[in-house]
């Protein structure tokens, strides 16, 4: 199925997706947040998040590659990396029950942004399209994007299409100040008549869609 246009260039994200069990958040998050830069020191990872409403028990988080080399060659050397294997991956995995991965690009009219500010929240929205990938919705997705924007009460991070893993899926990653702001930006939005037009003619499109508010641990970079 025809997939579009993307980004020139052969930068990727890996965006990983863990269950953790649910009496061992604490412990894991305190592991990551003590232990993460046994992984950093291979590549580098541009959010690390834990799930607060919309779904339980679930971090994200996100990691940059220059091509599909360089992940091989990273993944070649976390294997040999006794540091990693023993003071991070093998407190870690015990406490996991599920791990998910996904190869995404950023959309090409899209590049990652940061936030304004610190101590703000994340909003993951995913978006399941119909086949036949932006060659079919892109442009009527984009223009919805572009509508909440316009807006002002949120600020866009990122927007991931899906090359591997579930096909037709799109990412976007929100900056909000608070929950209560987002609350009342989206009251406002709803009201709008161009972000309603705009919401209209994508949803055409649409399969499903499923939003969780985010928040950033301390050593993510996007905090």
């Amino acid at each position: 199925l025809a997939t579009g246009p993307r980004q020139n260039n052969g930068v990727f994200y890996e965006i990983r997706t863990y269950d953790i069990k649910p009496a061992k958040m604490k412990e894991f998050l305190e592991v990551i947040d003590k232990c993460l830069h046994f992984r950093t020191a291979h590549s580098e990872l541009v959010g690390f998040w834990y799930s607060e409403l919309g779904a339980m028990n679930k971090v994200f988080h996100i990691w940059k590659y220059d091509n599909f080399a360089h992940r091989t060659a990273v993944r070649h050397a976390l294997a040999n990396d006794k540091e990693w294997q023993g003071k991070l991956n093998s407190l870690i995995l015990p406490l996991v029950e599920k791990q998910y991965n996904e190869i995404s690009y950023l959309v090409p009219w899209c590049q990652l942004g940061k936030p304004p500010k610190e101590g703000g929240v994340y909003e993951w929205v995913t978006f399941q399209m119909k086949p036949g990938g932006p060659a079919l919705w892109g442009e009527a997705f984009q223009a919805a994007i572009n509508a909440h924007i316009n807006t002002g009460y949120t600020r866009l991070i990122g927007v991931f299409h899906t090359e591997y893993g579930l096909l037709n899926t799109v990412h976007v990653l929100w900056w909000n100040e608070s929950p209560d702001h987002r609350a009342a930006g989206r009251h406002s939005a709803h009201e709008d008549a161009r972000v309603v037009a705009a919401v209209r003619n994508s949803v055409r499109f649409l399969e499903s869609q499923q939003n969780v508010l985010l928040i950033p641990l301390p050593c993510s970079p996007l905090k």
